[in-house]
């Protein structure tokens, strides 16, 4: 007689986290392949649109802060400085908000059938990030046609503020998107964080206007926001190696942005990672009745 281990069973409904996710790519890659697809099926200029908003967004902030308000004339090349920051919260916009809303969303195929309920979270950040390539792209061209000279530093600077960007993001939109599928009010709430967050981080405005105005601790309590973050890593690696003159980041770069304040914002970051897997594992089971 076969002897059957008991860990090859599971409690029916629940899987094992990002465990599963890894376990099953194919289907990671069907899903994100559905999402691109249903979103711009009937659309005359399907992907385009990654180009149009962000090329709009910036066209209007431009106009208002820059030209209207006067920033482009304390900061050099501050369309580069705006686009860097702009590109980076649209791929957070985008990737949170599908995370929150992708259970609900897919609520009928998960009543259907069972698979690891993550595969749909972490879809959503990879299709954010199909998005997000197109206009990172239109950023190195405007970069190098204003003479950027990039050294190690701004290159991992790059790669850092992309990687802490996509684990915030799916910390969170798994955290709403569990909340989401119990109380449909967290789909408000998201909206309304995307909006705060956006003009509560560095993307249209100096981080130097922020010390002006706050004390030591506000100012410390605004930088340990892993958006705030990863906006100034790209800052680091696009905008300032695109400056010229004696050392211009003795000014610009916020002290121990490498060595202190990445490694703080990976640490929060990941929290909410755990804290969403957490949530995750306890209220699975009860996705199929909730949806």
């Amino acid at each position: 007689m076969t002897d059957i281990s008991a860990r090859e069973f599971q409690t029916p409904g629940r899987g094992r986290g990002l465990m599963d996710v890894f376990k099953n790519r194919f289907l990671l890659k069907l899903l994100v392949d559905k999402e691109i697809q249903v979103r711009y099926r009937g659309s005359v200029l399907g992907i385009v649109w990654s180009y149009i908003k962000p090329g709009v967004q910036f066209l209007v902030f431009y106009l208002a802060l820059g030209v209207f308000l006067g920033l482009n004339k304390g900061l050099e090349n501050y369309a580069v400085y705006l686009f860097s920051g702009i590109i980076l919260i649209n791929f957070f916009g985008e990737a949170f908000g599908n995370g929150a809303r992708c259970f609900v969303g897919n609520g009928a195929l998960i009543k259907k059938i069972y698979l690891p309920r993550e595969l749909f979270s972490v879809s959503t950040i990879w299709v954010g990030l199909i998005h997000f390539v197109p206009q990172l792209l239109v950023l190195l061209i405007a970069c190098f046609a204003v003479g950027w000279h990039p050294g190690p530093k701004q290159i991992g600077a790059a790669l850092a503020g992309i990687v802490l960007i996509s684990v915030f993001s799916y910390g969170l939109g798994l955290i709403f998107g569990v909340a989401n599928v119990f109380f449909r009010d967290s789909e408000n709430i998201v909206d309304l964080l995307v909006m705060m967050l956006t003009w509560l981080s560095p993307i249209m405005y100096s981080w130097t206007m922020v010390q002006e105005k706050a004390s030591a601790w506000l100012l410390h309590l605004y930088m340990v926001n892993p958006i705030t973050i990863s906006v100034e890593l790209f800052h680091y690696a696009f905008w300032s190696a695109t400056l010229h003159g004696p050392d211009p980041a003795s000014w610009y770069v916020y002290p121990h942005l490498l060595s202190v304040w990445t490694p703080v914002a990976f640490v929060i970051a990941f929290a909410f990672v755990f804290l969403g897997d957490l949530l995750f594992r306890k209220f699975e089971g009860n996705f199929a009745q909730e949806l």
